[in-house]
């Protein structure tokens, strides 16, 4: 059985404004019915593959377990890293997961937010690899190119050692033009998708050689760490001292049993807005518009509107992304679409909430987002999931009126505990301790007005939360 392990860090800023760091590229729907995240899980489910194990951030935990459960899906762990470290501290700490149950056990170290257009080719193409797996190789799997790409890392593969499976010559940095331009020309040059198959007693070895102060930081953070409502939660004192360091630099480029396994299906690793242009549904012109953008005129652009009530329009365009949300619209040339991250950070410097902050906050319950803020009030709408319950708290500066817009809601305000249906509504005084239940089998929405000389989400005195948060 080989166990996924799934990669689900990341800041999110390439695709800006869709993916923001509060709610990065892989939990979105960037190209389909699941977000990346989903579709990378999903894609090794079945015959040979484990329950996949998840390292992600605190932030995103509830986001990890609400979209497994969306998709059927039960992880065999979820680690929580208390801050990204690059993807070598990650990797090593889910080996060491994997390791301490079943040293021999093969491990898939996946990024969670590829896209394959064929799961089924990608699944054999692991099971290809798995016999040099098991006598002590790292496997990686080479992509054929499809073009002179300058954006991707790309792979030199060498002789034939198993069927399929051939030795890695040389990883290469990301070429200038006329290099990627030979390397496309020559068949033993294929992309880097930075995918590794390996036992899990393999990848401790090789970081043992090439990087044992990676792999001693993170068993000793792994060591002190402790179980939380179902997840592991790495110690972060300990991790807070791990080195930072890619998995590629750290060990795969000096490892000399890495092995690649050639995958012909198209693949992506949606880097920027190019490649999800180059990813969408196009018509004969070439353009990719969402269900809310018309295009006129126009040739080799991106349209997306990513909210019902705004209608993008674009006129006589050529070779552009615009993308519009409800709180931020972004327009570049397709050739410039890779600086976005500059421009996240020059946002982000100015104190722009929107370079971070995703209009709906995602909380273990459900979510909020924010329709109207101004100096002395705030109207939200708030989701809450079947079963969910926010936590007993109170606040010290506002006042509250919920109003129950679906769904069936159950309030405690002080000792008054009641439920409130459609078109009912209930006020919270300042200083009231209160909280809000959804007992029924659907989602409860309301909106909530609040009022005060401060609103910030900091605000909150917590009593009681079944979600642990303090």
């Amino acid at each position: 059985m080989i166990t996924p392990i799934l990669l689900c860090g990341g800041s999110g800023t390439r695709l800006w404004p869709l993916s923001r760091k509060s709610f990065p590229k892989q939990f979105g729907d960037v190209l389909g019915q699941h977000s990346l995240f989903q579709a990378s899980a999903l894609r090794f489910t079945g015959a040979g593959f484990a329950d996949p194990l998840i390292i992600t951030g605190n932030d995103f935990r509830f986001i990890v377990t609400e979209q497994l459960e969306d998709c059927g899906i039960t992880a065999s762990g979820i680690i929580i890293e208390p801050e990204g470290r690059n993807t070598a501290p990650a990797a090593i700490a889910a080996a060491l997961h994997v390791a301490a149950s079943d040293p021999e056990g093969l491990v898939l170290l996946v990024p969670s937010d590829h896209a394959v257009a064929d799961p089924a080719a990608f699944r054999a193409a692991v099971a290809q690899g798995r016999a040099a797996a098991i006598t002590g190789q790292i496997v990686t799997f080479g992509i054929q190119p499809q073009r002179a790409e300058t954006g991707y890392g790309w792979l030199e593969a060498g002789t034939q050692t198993h069927p399929g499976v051939h030795h890695l010559e040389r990883f290469i940095e990301k070429p200038n033009a006329a290099r990627a331009a030979d390397l496309f020309a020559d068949p033993r040059y294929l992309w880097n998708a930075g995918v590794f198959l390996a036992q899990a007693k393999t990848l401790i070895a090789a970081f043992a050689e090439h990087a044992p102060k990676i792999l001693a930081g993170a068993k000793a953070a792994l060591d002190l760490a402790q179980s939380d409502l179902g997840f592991t939660r790495i110690d972060p004192k300990a991790w807070a001292k791990v080195p930072e360091d890619s998995i590629d630099y750290a060990v795969m480029e000096k490892a000399r049993n890495v092995s690649v396994v050639r995958f012909e299906g198209h693949w992506s690793d949606l880097g920027g807005w190019e490649s999800v242009w180059q990813e969408s549904p196009q018509d004969a012109a070439g353009n990719a518009v969402s269900a809310h953008a018309t295009a006129f005129d126009c040739e080799n652009t991106l349209l997306r509107s990513e909210t019902d009530d705004i209608e993008l329009v674009g006129i006589g365009l050529k070779n552009i992304v615009a993308v519009a949300m409800r709180d931020a619209v972004m327009v570049a040339d397709m050739s410039d679409a890779q600086n976005v991250k500059q421009a996240v950070a020059t946002l982000k410097a100015r104190g722009a909430k929107q370079a971070v902050q995703f209009p709906k906050d995602h909380r273990p319950w459900g979510w909020y987002e924010t329709l109207i803020l101004s100096d002395r009030f705030q109207v939200k709408r708030i989701h809450v999931h079947p079963g969910a319950a926010l936590s007993l708290q109170s606040h010290v500066h506002r006042s509250e009126h919920w109003i129950v817009v679906a769904g069936t809601a159950r309030v405690t305000v002080d000792e008054k505990v009641q439920l409130l249906t459609e078109n009912q509504s209930v006020y919270i005084p300042l200083g009231a301790v209160h909280r809000m239940e959804n007992p029924g089998r659907v989602p409860m929405v309301l909106i909530e007005v609040q009022t005060g000389s401060y609103l910030g989400e900091d605000d909150i005195i917590r009593y009681e939360d079944i979600y642990a948060r303090k």
